[in-house]
């Protein structure tokens, strides 16, 4: 049997259980405190802190023993595991979890998604895709290695704060942003986060922008599913989004997903991005 496992990054939601992923947590710390993403800490407890302190928390990579354990539970079940990490410029995990597969030979093989968030989940349910169809694991990580530029990792800030605060922009950037109304695309180049173009009006305005664009740079992409993910966005903004991105799109399920602790905590509430991958 094969067994596909996820860093919590993944931000799948539902999916997690529908399609059997196994999850290893990220810690967040937060007040000095260490926590397991997904399990005993929730974004709003970050707004929560953040509010009262205007800290931001910190985040650490599994170590390479908690990543032994993880594979050894699925391996000594008699399972090959296929596991999907944060992209490897963002986190030490790709690297701790390649040196705790070594332990397990050619019963696990890790995949650097070079993605994070449900760009990272876009390659675990591709795989779960061919797991149902009968590939084998080598078959499945070398598709999956081969469809990782092809994916869209991107999406829309509210607000700088936390981007700021976490040193991804400038204290001027993030006030003429937060004056001004602009918010910049951040997306996805080879593994690492870089900004693009900046749109300017309110969010939904700013949303509306980028999906359009979307549509202009990718106009061939896989039908097979999307990806609408935010750290709990408002609500009327979220439906405002997957409306327009299933009439300017073709997409067969549109999927909304809410960001975990890690990254909410490196983007703050409200933002919002679509996700694909292209052909």
């Amino acid at each position: 049997m094969i067994k596909l496992t996820a860093d919590s990054t993944c931000d799948l939601g539902s999916e997690v259980e529908r399609r059997g992923v196994g999850i290893i947590p990220l810690n967040v710390i937060l007040g000095g405190a260490s926590f397991k993403d997904g399990v005993d800490i929730a974004p709003q407890d970050i707004f929560t802190h953040f509010t009262k302190t205007g800290q931001l928390p910190k985040t650490a990579a599994p170590s390479i023993s908690e990543y032994e354990a993880f594979f050894a539970q699925y391996v000594d079940a008699g399972d090959t595991v296929i596991h999907f990490n944060i992209s490897a410029k963002a986190s030490s995990s790709y690297s701790y979890a390649e040196t705790a597969a070594k332990k397990f030979g050619k019963k696990v093989y890790v995949v650097d998604s070079m993605a994070l968030s449900s760009g990272q989940g876009l390659l675990v349910e591709k795989a779960a895709d061919m797991l149902e169809e009968g590939a084998s694991a080598r078959e499945i990580v070398e598709r999956v290695n081969s469809l990782r530029p092809k994916v869209n990792t991107s999406f829309i800030p509210d607000r700088l704060d936390y981007l700021f605060m976490g040193g991804r922009c400038t204290r001027m950037q993030m006030y003429g942003a937060n004056l001004l109304k602009i918010h910049p695309l951040i997306a996805m180049e080879e593994g690492q986060l870089v900004a693009g173009k900046k749109y300017r009006g309110s969010m939904e305005k700013c949303v509306a922008g980028y999906i359009k664009d979307l549509a202009a740079q990718y106009p061939s992409y896989d039908k097979t599913r999307c990806f609408v993910t935010h750290s709990s966005a408002d609500g009327a903004l979220v439906e405002f989004a997957k409306k327009l991105v299933a009439e300017t799109f073709g997409f067969d399920t549109i999927i909304e997903t809410v960001a975990g602790s890690v990254i909410t905590g490196h983007c703050g509430r409200n933002t919002l991005g679509v996700l694909f991958i292209a052909e």
